[in-house]
């Protein structure tokens, strides 16, 4: 998310989105299940369309169905054939792109797209306390965002990168040191380790942060500001979920590979 606005109506505007878009994230996500694989399908789906439509490949509008296939998977094969399932129709996107010389990028790109919304499903039916831990992942993330805007727009300073030159560091900063007083109370809330947590909590932030500029390097070098329009005061859904995709990612990995990491944080189911 950007450090800064465009004016107390844009602000207005992503405070009212966010108000309806927040509750219903975290209903879908507190409930689990197909209601879940159903809303994350519908995600993938829509930054699907927004890929074609920011990378001009309006012979890829299948990759659109391709890309609700991987999470409506998951209640009928599970994570793991899922994951498979991804994995092959990401070749498919790949191999069947008209143009030679874009087959990697849409193959990377439909990973990029159907991948970020699996791994939350990952990260929520995992073996451990997936609830809690989906939870508390989004909410370190969008406090992270919240500390980022708000800590930049007052403080301002020199850019991140060049580009992205809305977003600061002291807008970074903000929201690391907030993101890591989330870690504390993901502590309080689990019994976890309180030092572990407080670390992970800054990662959560430095991922999320890193997601967010890998999509403004990504917008930038298609030659767009937003995504789409389909969120009114965040662009498109691509822009609002950007962080919080790449922070599964990397959770459910970190989770996956080392066990001991969830029983420290007291997720252990």
């Amino acid at each position: 998310m950007s450090n800064q606005t465009g004016g107390p109506s844009e602000l207005i505007l992503r405070l009212a989105s966010s108000a309806v878009l927040i509750p219903v994230a975290l209903y879908a996500v507190a409930s689990g299940g197909l209601f879940l694989a159903i809303g994350c399908a519908m995600v993938a789906g829509l930054m699907a369309y927004e890929w074609v439509r920011m990378t001009a490949s309006p012979a890829l509008t299948w990759l659109v169905s391709l890309a609700l296939l991987p999470c409506l998977a998951v209640p009928l094969l599970g994570l793991t054939l899922s994951f498979g399932l991804l994995l092959a129709l990401a070749v498919i996107a790949g191999v069947a792109h008209p143009l030679r010389q874009q087959r990697l990028n849409s193959g990377l790109g439909f990973l990029y797209v159907a991948g970020m919304p699996l791994a939350l499903l990952i990260v929520r039916g995992g073996d451990w306390n997936g609830q809690i831990a989906a939870l508390l992942v989004m909410a370190i993330v969008w406090g992270s965002d919240s500390a980022a805007f708000f800590v930049g727009r007052h403080f301002r300073g020199p850019s991140l990168t060049p580009e992205s030159p809305s977003k600061t560091w002291s807008g970074a900063c903000g929201a690391v040191v907030f993101s890591a007083l989330g870690g504390a109370f993901g502590a309080y809330m689990t019994g976890g380790h309180l030092l572990l947590w407080c670390s992970f909590g800054a990662g959560i932030s430095i991922v999320a942060q890193l997601g967010d500029l890998l999509e403004s390097i990504i917008k930038r070098r298609n030659g767009v500001k937003d995504t789409s329009s389909l969120l009114p005061g965040h662009g498109g859904v691509m822009d609002r979920v950007d962080g919080l995709g790449a922070v599964c990612v990397v959770t459910a990995v970190l989770f996956l590979a080392f066990p001991g990491l969830v029983e420290l944080l007291g997720l252990a189911a």
